[in-house]
């Protein structure tokens, strides 16, 4: 019987044996077999402050050929993307979009923040050891220092051995820099003190002619003689308030409320304006095209990576507020012009050569007093004000002046080495502060930062709050406002907090290797740049610890 049983295990055993090798043999040749393809060309389109239900909300005026619905029909949409930390501002977004990771890793913890090494506030992209490039001005003294990961652009260049080429674009520095990486070809943002596109030195010593003649085509003093007027007729805007109301803010001056909007007084004197209209997005995207073409990218043998940033939906939605005329407008413009844009990838890379990823740095909230006027919860909060009447307490208690540095990032910053040097204890004056701010209608909860784990509260919120994280840019007390209120005045809103109206973006993907279809499971941010690498089956940037989004790869 013993013999039998061995016999048959026996068998069984060389069976599954030879199975498991055939198996193995078979694995590996198809493997072998595999040509992995590429696309010509990947383009990431941040667009700055869009709400994910901009998506909708508007969908019935989009165009049926414009760029939202064709990503829609055509391409793959995560429903449920989040941001996964705080504070949800322009600059940590772009990063944690093209880096896979966090502020706790990649460093830039905000737009600006207070370094307690250096003693300063630091602007995120700054370079002083870099100068202008297209101008003389301070604008230029930027680059990617201050960012320590990888982005995704980089890990191309590396994995092509630097024959992929990866340009940033965009109104606003950060939002071309930090998205293009260390190792980029070039980046490309908006002087407003001479109306030109610039970059710096530490990409290159002079502008290509491609460059200097897009700026000599003035396209800015072409759209200020176009002016902004609605698209439809202002009674078709039913999903937005009147046109003009009191807690807007005045972007263009005070004697210009309202539609149509003339800018035929800038022309030639301001260029700083046009950001805060659609016509910004235009400049953007005609930089973009110019660009492709005078790069010739998507024509080379690897794949080359374009990163636009959409700057004025920011601009716009800081001055009117989400349910604004203005902002309906500027998305059913914005519409317009992506559908043109896809077109002239079709036609300049080829139909379905490119693949396209769409999403936001973060949204914003509705500003108070519309929600006041709704009945909704609401309320401001003035960090300026605030950080100068907690000063002026504690000098008269400690008779020291400017014991608090910075607020920055809903963070407190205290000055330490002065603190050190008067032997001040700092655990009296951070327990003061607490106690002081804790008080303040505005205020949901405050808190000393190094006891964040120990807080009571969402397990979101706290993971949230500590992806946010990097000591030496970040201060010693963390609040965070009630839902509805902002850090800001009577007029126009803002964006930074955790709640869904800040961190709730779009991600949309279209094109080469991308299926349609949706998804409503929760995704993240950072899970974005590990998607793009593992479509061009390259290494993920070096800080990234997003994960994959499979659902959206055609097998």
């Amino acid at each position: 019987m013993r013999i039998k049983l061995f016999t048959i295990l026996f068998l069984l055993y060389s069976q599954l044996a030879f199975t498991q090798k055939n198996m193995g043999t078979n694995a590996t040749k198809e493997i072998a077999n595999t040509t992995f393809k590429r696309p010509k060309l990947v383009v990431g389109i941040v667009v700055d402050q869009m709400r994910w239900d901009y998506l909708y909300r508007f969908q019935e005026q989009y165009k049926q050929n414009g760029g939202f619905k064709r990503l829609l029909n055509t391409g793959f949409t995560y429903e449920n993307c989040f941001i996964p930390y705080t504070p949800t501002v322009t600059a940590a977004g772009h990063t944690c979009v093209y880096t896979g990771s966090v502020p706790n890793i990649h460093g830039i913890t905000g737009n600006a923040w207070y370094d307690s090494k250096l003693n300063r506030t630091v602007y995120c992209s700054e370079d002083n050891s870099v100068t202008a490039v297209g101008s003389n001005s301070p604008a230029g003294r930027m680059s990617p220092v201050n960012m320590l990961t990888t982005t995704v652009g980089d890990e191309l260049r590396i994995a092509s051995n630097f024959q992929s080429k990866v340009i940033g674009i965009a109104i606003k520095d950060r939002g071309a820099i930090l998205p293009a990486g260390h190792s980029a070809n070039a980046a490309y943002w908006y002087d407003a003190s001479v109306g030109k596109f610039i970059t710096s030195t530490y990409y290159m010593q002079q502008l290509p002619n491609w460059v200097n003649e897009f700026n000599d085509r003035k396209v800015v003093d072409s759209l200020y003689k176009i002016g902004w007027n609605t698209l439809l007729p202002l009674q078709a805007y039913t999903l937005s308030t009147a046109d003009v109301k009191p807690y807007e803010a005045k972007p263009y001056g005070k004697e210009k409320t309202g539609f149509p909007y003339d800018f035929s007084s800038f022309i030639g004197k301001s260029y700083s304006p046009i950001s805060t209209t659609p016509g910004g997005n235009t400049l953007t995207l005609e930089m973009a095209k110019a660009a492709l073409v005078n790069e010739q990218m998507g024509k080379g043998k690897s794949t080359d990576m374009l990163c636009v940033s959409l700057s004025s939906p920011d601009y716009i939605g800081h001055s009117f507020g989400p349910n604004a005329i203005e902002a309906q407008d500027a998305y059913l413009r914005l519409d317009i012009e992506l559908g043109a844009f896809f077109d002239f990838l079709d036609k300049n890379v080829g139909k379905n050569e490119y693949t396209v990823m769409l999403t936001a740095d973060h949204g914003v909230a509705h500003i108070p007093g519309f929600l006041k006027e709704n009945k909704l919860p609401n309320g401001t909060f003035d960090d300026v004000a605030l950080m100068k009447e907690m000063n002026a307490a504690l000098k008269e208690k400690y008779k020291a002046d400017k014991i608090l540095v910075s607020m920055y990032n809903y963070q407190v910053h205290l000055n330490y080495p002065l603190l050190d040097s008067l032997d001040i204890s700092d655990d009296k004056v951070t327990d003061w502060v607490i106690n002081y701010m804790s008080k303040l209608d505005a205020i949901h909860s405050v808190f000393e930062l190094e006891e964040l784990m120990e807080q009571p509260m969402n397990v979101k919120l706290k993971n949230m709050l500590a992806n946010g994280y990097y000591k030496q840019r970040s201060g010693s007390i963390q609040f965070i406002l009630k839902p509805g209120y902002i850090d800001g005045g009577n007029t126009g809103t803002t964006h930074g907090l955790w709640n869904p109206y800040d961190s709730h973006i779009p991600c949309v993907w279209m094109g080469w290797g991308i299926k349609n279809g949706y998804s409503n499971k929760e995704v993240y941010m950072s899970d974005i740049a590990p998607t793009i690498a593992a479509l061009l089956h390259i290494q993920m940037p070096n800080g990234s610890i997003g994960n994959v989004l499979e659902e959206l790869q055609k097998k």
